[in-house]
């Protein structure tokens, strides 16, 4: 069975990372006694797992609302291979032939990844696993991309995976991301799908809320200012982690759509305040309020995120 053939990634994500310390499992889930509400949720989700093809088939609809609501932290690492089809990369078998090569990027990586998640404990310290894992997969991704390279943002996608899943498992899924969900055009050296991206924004922004437009735009507060970083690294490192890893988990079904939709969100939210804002003061609050207003309610976030009008065939326009 599907859920037993992953039982390797289901492992780790149970035992090295969470003893070592770097496990994103709040202490309420790690209890020992789950309720009787989380018991039926690891069920239901083992049985997804299991019946996978069924339900991206059969069950889409009711697959996207349970995403939408979270995926149960231990089943991160086999439900994100499954919606990338990660299993399906005939790249994963020369994973460790790629670490064999050099890199013209090594020392730029090098550079980079203490960097990346400096207060985790997983990356914490130049002679950690973490790090070492995170240089090796960004490495062997740059030998079979040499267009795209290296790009510090995307240390932090694939940190991410790193804190769930081996590294092998973690460049297959990255790969995937790049290839599949737009991420390799917003890395490519001209950054101008980052533009487009941008550019989409703003008109959903002039369109939804237009008086908060006219401010920015009063002010010369450009929306790369505060944007550019959503889209690059998912928003994981504008929330903390039990925060991001919740559009993260959208993203790997709904894809980049869901990145407008938490923008628009968070701009909703704040408007009243940001409206009364100087560039600096609403540079501060981007930096300062907006990162932590939702870490102890995700869920409202999320809802209204997917309250947000948007329509794909516009935005291609």
């Amino acid at each position: 069975r599907l859920l037993e053939a992953d039982s390797k990634s289901m492992r780790s994500v149970n035992g090295s990372r969470r003893n070592s310390g770097s496990s994103l499992v709040s202490s309420s889930s790690a209890s020992s006694n789950l309720s009787h509400l989380e018991e039926d949720t690891w069920i239901l989700w083992g049985r997804i797992v299991n019946e996978w093809d069924e339900w991206r088939k059969k069950k889409e609809k009711l697959l996207k609302e349970l995403i939408r609501k979270g995926i149960p932290h231990h089943f991160w690492a086999i439900v994100w291979q499954l919606l990338c089809s990660a299993a399906e990369l005939p790249l994963k078998a020369q994973y460790s032939e790629l670490l064999r090569m050099s890199s013209p990027c090594e020392r730029l990586i090098r550079r980079d990844i203490a960097r990346t998640y400096p207060e985790h404990d997983f990356f914490k310290g130049q002679d950690s696993l973490g790090q070492e894992v995170l240089f090796n997969v960004m490495k062997a991704y740059s030998l079979v991309d040499r267009e795209v390279g290296y790009c510090q943002g995307s240390a932090f996608i694939v940190g991410l995976l790193l804190m769930q899943m081996p590294e092998e498992e973690a460049f297959s899924v990255f790969v995937r991301l790049m290839q599949e969900y737009r991420l390799r055009e917003l890395f490519k050296p001209s950054m101008a799908e980052l533009g487009l991206c941008i550019y989409q924004f703003e008109f959903l922004l002039q369109e939804q809320l237009p008086e908060l437009n006219v401010h920015f735009r009063s002010q010369s507060f450009l929306t790369s200012m505060y944007a550019s970083s959503w889209f690059l690294t998912l928003f994981l490192t504008t929330f903390p982690l039990p925060v991001a890893t919740r559009v993260f988990d959208i993203f790997m079904y709904e894809g980049l759509e869901i990145v407008f939709r938490v923008g628009m969100a968070l701009l909703q939210f704040n408007q009243a305040e940001l409206v009364q804002l100087d560039m600096e003061g609403m540079s501060q609050y981007f930096q300062k309020v907006i990162p932590h207003q939702f870490d102890s309610c995700p869920d409202k976030l999320i809802l209204r995120a997917c309250q947000v009008k948007y329509n794909p065939r516009k935005m291609k326009r």
